[in-house]
């Protein structure tokens, strides 16, 4: 079992910065790959960044490339996920999710990933 618990959301202007954290417990936690995946109102989860087990790899749709960097520290059980240039579109909770697999590449699908955080509300001001 793996318990994630994501943190640093909040309210920004269009435009601004956050980073999102996402600590986890319980397993190894290098040995997962990791992501980030979102849900705005009366929409489906989408994928918006995922990350190997080592940092090697990073994958990201085109709706958030160039704006959104995924990291993680292995040593300190913990992903992050830098959000740059914020749009009102991007205005949704955000979940962190680990996916046994750790050399996982595209597609990343929401029914691949083996466990979830409870998300953290992330609102982009007009």
């Amino acid at each position: 079992q793996v318990q994630l618990v994501e943190s640093g959301g909040g309210l920004v202007q269009a435009g601004g910065s956050l980073r999102l954290s996402c600590a986890a417990s319980g397993r190894t936690f290098s040995g997962y790959s990791m992501a980030w995946f979102r849900q705005a109102p009366g929409k489906e989860r989408e994928f918006v960044a995922g990350i190997s087990w080592s940092g090697g790899s990073t994958y990201y749709p085109d709706s958030v490339k160039g704006r959104f960097t995924i990291s993680r520290d292995n040593a300190k059980n913990t992903v992050y996920l830098q959000m740059n240039s914020l749009k009102p579109e991007d205005t949704a909770v955000y979940y962190c999710a680990a996916d046994r697999n750790p050399y996982k590449t595209d597609p990343w699908r929401v029914y691949d990933m083996d466990y979830w955080g409870k998300g953290t509300l992330v609102t982009v001001s007009s």
